[in-house]
């Protein structure tokens, strides 16, 4: 028994080394694991995550030469940390960008505050042309006509506007067919919906750098993808080489859907929503104010 108890108390004796932890230690070693996880998450794929695996091994080098004590590694080291520090946020620019924006685009965040002081006035599609680009779409993959389509949801899609030729017309499937018709002046670049109406033709989209894309897929769906990584938009994708139809939401993309997945997806993002007035605080106190609007 004596030695259960040497035992015993050895063990209180070094769990007293350790420093007591509280509940919200534990909350916050969970806040910093999964922030950490969400980076990795982010730069993974990318061109970053070679140049992150690199200043990994850097690290790796300054902690071996501190423990076998090279001096020079080391003060090479010290002299270059602050220089480092402002090149990794330069070149880790478009990756942080992209970070902060899928935050400030989190449901967890959107769910609780709104900036928005005013009601959201922005049509929705109607059924007619949420069929209508549905049926464009169909047709457009049977001929292999290649497409690019773009529907804004939340995020504002002015800044990629600009780059096309403004049309501000009404969505249809006749549109839509002529636009990207082969050898016609607008069938190159992307589509953009707004509401109800195409805002833009010929417009440019970012590439996505996401290293694990299919070779086989070529700039129309690198580009959808790429700007559905940094928006809230609906892409459809048409291929001119297969025909086959891919739709690219939140940085995913899903290929060959049938046209009754593409009505069901845009019948669910695009059908007709209860117009609630939202606040710049909590989005509870909007129960309130719509009774008082009756």
């Amino acid at each position: 028994m004596k030695g259960w108890e040497e035992i015993w108390v050895n063990l209180r004796l070094i769990m007293s080394q350790f420093p007591s932890i509280r509940l919200k230690d534990g909350f916050e070693i969970l806040i910093i694991t999964y922030v950490i996880y969400k980076i990795l998450q982010w730069f993974r794929g990318t061109k970053a995550w070679m140049l992150f695996k690199g200043i990994l091994i850097l690290l790796f080098i300054s902690v071996f030469a501190s423990i076998m004590e090279f001096n020079t590694i080391l003060w090479i080291f010290a002299n270059t940390i602050n220089v480092g520090i402002i090149a990794i946020f330069i070149i880790f620019q478009p990756e942080l960008r992209r970070a902060l924006e899928q935050l400030g685009r989190s449901n967890f965040l959107s769910s609780l505050l709104s900036f928005d002081d005013v009601r959201h006035t922005k049509e929705n599609l109607s059924e007619e042309q949420m069929n209508g680009i549905v049926q464009a779409v169909e047709e457009m993959g049977k001929v292999k006509t290649g497409a690019l389509i773009v529907l804004e949801q939340a995020a504002s899609l002015d800044e990629y506007v600009k780059t096309g030729i403004p049309l501000d017309a009404e969505v249809s499937k006749e549109l839509l067919l002529n636009i990207f018709e082969h050898n016609t002046p607008l069938h190159d670049g992307a589509v953009i919906i707004k509401g109800k109406r195409i805002a833009a033709a010929t417009c440019y989209l970012p590439l996505s750098e996401n290293m694990s894309i299919s070779k086989e897929l070529g700039t129309r769906h690198r580009a959808g993808l790429g700007l559905s990584e940094v928006t809230d938009a609906v892409i459809i994708i048409v291929s001119e080489e297969t025909g086959n139809v891919s739709v690219a939401i939140g940085g995913n993309l899903v290929r060959a859907v049938d046209p009754q997945y593409l009505k069901n997806k845009l019948f669910h993002l695009f059908g007709k929503k209860e117009d609630v007035k939202r606040y710049f605080l909590w989005k509870g106190f909007g129960k309130n104010d719509k009774k008082a609007n009756q």
